[in-house]
């Protein structure tokens, strides 16, 4: 992620100042964070997952990052690391996402049914892994065969419906579809459960996505 995010900003005329690893399960962030406030870098960049995520963007606010006009991205972020960090500390925060709950009829009428089940809003993994088993249980009603080739095969034929909107499966596997730049509200900005994002942008599939032969995949040949 680092060198793929790197070569991103490089290409659009952008300077990476540095980048710091940290032990998996870390508490405290502060060195890191010093470190990133003191670069003089615009925008932060964290690529860590779950609880590290969690701690490492409560204490950017607690450091006051955000507050020295540095804007914090997370690259790996869920609406569920949103939940457990509070609009007060992740408000200004950038999130990529394929998926948000309450971006149009679609993603609601999922949200509707997963809530009622989980008591909380689908993350973006756990309705993009919805997309894709109805996608292939639809290609194994289509071909009358649940043979592994023959399944992949109808899969690639079939569209591929993402919440209402299109998407389709390339020769290395790889799903596109376009996702959404959000901005994390203000607490103020919120008007009910879980309206935690504004959309900023969106970014076409094609754009968004590592471009079809460069990832050594086999299927590409």
């Amino acid at each position: 992620m680092v060198k793929d995010a790197s070569r991103a900003v490089t290409d659009t005329g952008g300077k990476v100042i540095g980048a710091v690893r940290y032990p998996f399960n870390t508490t405290d962030f502060s060195s890191f964070l010093l470190a990133a406030q003191s670069s003089g870098a615009k925008v932060v960049a964290l690529a860590g997952t779950g609880a590290d995520t969690v701690n490492a963007v409560k204490q950017t606010h607690e450091f006051g990052l955000q507050q020295g006009g540095q804007t914090i991205v997370g690259m790996l972020t869920f609406i569920s690391d949103v939940h457990s960090i509070g609009l007060r500390d992740a408000q200004g925060m950038y999130i990529a996402s394929q998926y948000y709950w309450d971006d149009d009829d679609g993603t609601r009428a999922f949200a509707k049914r997963f809530i009622e089940i989980e008591k909380r809003e689908p993350t973006k993994l756990q309705a993009a892994t919805y997309a894709a088993v109805r996608h292939y249980l639809k290609a194994i009603e289509a071909g009358g065969s649940d043979e592994a080739k023959a399944v992949n095969a109808e899969m690639r034929k079939l569209p591929v419906d993402f919440f209402g909107r299109p998407a389709h499966i390339r020769k290395d596997g790889r799903v596109v579809y376009d996702l959404s730049l959000y901005r994390v509200k203000k607490p103020d900005e919120s008007k009910y459960p879980w309206d935690y994002y504004q959309k900023i942008a969106a970014i076409p599939g094609d754009k968004a996505f590592r471009p079809e032969g460069t990832g050594g995949c086999k299927l590409d040949k």
